[in-house]
């Protein structure tokens, strides 16, 4: 699903990204309910951000990917932990492309995300390559989201893949 926000950037650099797990639900510009298999997903757009909700069977899971006011936890390149049982595991990066090479990448991120079944995307006003995109998927057992953040005043595209794995069940 492709939508055009009616806002202005609240992120302004990629720098100012931050990462948090556990967030009560934040105001969002733009959501996508999704059931992948016994999980219920939320895609939520937080201006040039994102929020994912998870809740199934065995658990919840809250992920915030945005400008924070008073954060102290800037965005990992990575993080892996148990988180209610179940393997949680984080990664980021942060690519600089040249003006051309941003907006070929652009088109290509929100041509995938626009039609799928899974996916989210939003746009800003004033550039057409300012966009939050979104998009969740289910294998073998496993909850898995991307998500892509650009910047094209800085020619910055943040992208992000989280996976929750199935539950770890301690040996006897």
């Amino acid at each position: 699903m492709l939508t055009i926000l009616k806002t202005s950037y609240t992120d302004t650099r990629a720098s100012d990204l931050a990462w948090c797990l556990g967030r009560e639900p934040q105001p969002a510009l733009a959501v996508l309910d999704l059931q992948l298999g016994s999980a219920a997903v939320q895609l939520r757009l937080l201006g040039a951000s994102h929020q994912v909700l998870l809740e199934g069977r065995d658990g919840r899971c809250s992920e915030t990917v945005a400008c924070m006011p008073g954060s102290s936890t800037p965005l990992p390149l990575g993080v892996s932990k148990l988180l209610e049982g179940r393997e949680y595991e984080f990664a980021a990066r942060i690519e600089t492309l040249s003006r051309g090479s941003f907006a070929g990448r652009a088109q290509e991120l929100l041509a995938l995300v626009a039609d799928h079944p899974h996916g989210l995307a939003g746009t800003f006003p004033g550039s057409p390559h300012a966009f939050t995109a979104m998009l969740a998927h289910r294998q073998e057992g496993q909850i898995g989201w991307r998500t892509w953040h650009a910047y094209p005043q800085e020619g910055c595209l943040v992208a992000t893949r989280t996976r929750l794995g199935a539950r770890v069940v301690a040996a006897l």
